[in-house]
């Protein structure tokens, strides 16, 4: 599919996608800011026509019939829906009566998906007095609980706290487990990794790679990150050792990868640097899908890194 935006300068927002979500899997869509993936996620509900191209949900022609089309769809939207007035199980039990759930299942099923997720003790506050995280929270609910054959998410995780996200990563994957197609839309690399099946990168509205975690991946063995967060005594040279290629680069972080027959070099020189009072703390981690991402798309247009299993630590 493709779709370009009128305009004097005519944004390009998608080029020439193909996209294909088997129900039991997780696609992952990742890319930065502008790349297309919400543009792409509204015309595969049905909410933006597309300039060339077919979309079908289950076999409804999404552009012929977008209403038909989104009746096959659940949708978690990066803005929360309102839900003021309402606690969250209230709001997680009408959005399951009103996708045609009976009363009984929907309330068996809002409260699964509470106790999955370890929000009881907000689920009855009223909505004006619960986190950015729980009502984040209470959306992915409100699409989980009668989900559709396609169920689209996105930046579900944004807000949640890390214990909770792990939770939700579980059930996300228990939502495509249970039948459901999952396009998962998120800048999360590193932990989207662990329940995807398959993997989109979008890059200016193009596919510029796609294939599994695993096929991703197969670049990186053999190869490190070291990841540095800096003390206030270091510089913009930090003498990396040659074995070492700089990655990124703040006034508080660093990152670079090296190959794993350097590991115990480099353990060293981060080691000296600590004490130096040029890096606080080091990391080192097997190379992972946010490297494959960086040298894909650019540094400068890399997900923010999330809490990883460190290898070694300091």
């Amino acid at each position: 599919m493709s779709k370009k935006y009128p305009g004097r300068h005519g944004v390009q927002a998608n080029d020439g996608i193909d996209l294909h979500i088997l129900e039991g899997q997780v696609v992952g869509l990742l890319g930065h800011n502008g790349a297309g993936k919400t543009t792409l996620v509204n015309q595969v509900v049905g909410l933006v026509r597309p300039d060339a191209g077919s979309i079908r949900l289950a076999g409804v022609d999404a552009v012929a019939d977008p209403d038909g089309a989104r009746r096959l769809a659940s949708i978690q939207a990066q803005a929360n829906v309102p839900i003021t007035g309402l606690t969250p199980r209230a709001a997680i039990q009408i959005v399951g009566r009103i996708r045609g759930g009976r009363r009984h299942d929907v309330a068996t099923r809002t409260q699964g998906l509470i106790d999955a997720l370890d929000i009881a003790g907000s689920a009855d506050m009223p909505s004006q007095k619960i986190s950015g995280g729980i009502a984040r929270l209470t959306a992915f609910c409100m699409t989980a609980v009668v989900p559709g054959r396609l169920v689209v998410l996105d930046e579900s995780t944004n807000d949640v706290d890390p214990v909770r996200r792990r939770l939700l990563w579980d059930a996300i994957r228990t939502l495509a487990d249970d039948g459901a197609a999952v396009l998962l839309v998120t800048h999360n690399v590193r932990e989207a990794e662990r329940v995807v099946d398959h993997l989109v990168i979008l890059d200016q509205g193009t596919v510029i790679a796609a294939d599994t975690p695993a096929g991703l991946a197969a670049s990186t063995r053999g190869v490190l990150t070291v990841e540095l967060d800096l003390g206030p005594a270091s510089g913009t040279d930090l003498g990396w050792p040659r074995s070492v290629t700089e990655t990124t680069h703040d006034r508080l972080r660093a990152a670079g990868t090296v190959p794993a027959e350097s590991a115990a070099d480099v353990v060293r020189w981060a080691q000296s640097r600590v004490e130096m009072g040029v890096v606080e703390r080091y990391a080192l981690t097997a190379a992972s899908l946010e490297d494959v991402y960086v040298r894909l798309v650019g540094a400068g247009r890399a997900p923010v890194a999330t809490d990883a299993d460190p290898v070694v630590a300091a």
